[in-house]
């Protein structure tokens, strides 16, 4: 992720903090990211150096018409920078940036299938032991991992996949 995006959710996450507004921007910033990732067209559009700026403003204000003001004066800005094509890594860093500010942490676990309700309890009782924040558990199907689960808090990860057991059961045949 650009370092600018980091720089600029960090601005308007100060600003919005100061105006007690973050979460109402938070919740902005929850809709301009999925939109972004959901919309290909939008995003080469920001993205595009051939498309004009005040072109960009109309297609946000059109997509986005009830945004908080501090979240249209980051469009504004962005635009006025020619930092645009950054909005999507903003609007993602922003709402990680306001979960971290709020000790909500977001758990990625990686599934071959969707997860069981028997999965989801072993996942929340590991998460239990690397964390004692608030976690959101996010699940992603990977099929590659053939069984188990990778659960990936922060930094921390914890790798229960079948694929990590047959690795690591390779090196230990190949060493011997």
């Amino acid at each position: 992720m650009a370092r600018a995006a980091i720089r600029y959710a960090k601005a308007a996450l100060s600003l919005a903090s100061d105006q007690k507004a973050a979460e109402a921007v938070n919740n902005d910033m929850i809709a301009i990211a999925k939109t972004i990732a959901e919309n290909d067209e939008l995003d080469q559009v920001l993205k595009s150096s051939v498309i004009k700026a005040e072109v960009k403003s109309a297609a946000l204000s059109q997509i986005f018409p009830k945004i908080n003001k501090i979240s249209s004066e980051l469009f504004n800005l962005l635009i006025a920078n020619k930092r645009i094509d950054v909005l999507g890594d903003v609007a993602q860093k922003y709402s990680v940036l306001f979960d971290e500010l709020n000790g909500k942490e977001v758990a990625k676990v990686t599934t071959a299938v969707p997860m069981t309700k028997d999965l989801e309890i072993k996942v929340l009782a590991k998460i239990k032991e690397l964390t004692n924040k608030a976690v959101e558990v996010e699940n992603i199907v990977d099929e590659n991992i053939i069984g188990g689960f990778i659960l990936r808090i922060g930094d921390k990860q914890f790798n229960a996949s079948v694929l990590n057991k047959l690795n690591n059961l390779k090196r230990e045949f190949s060493l011997n």
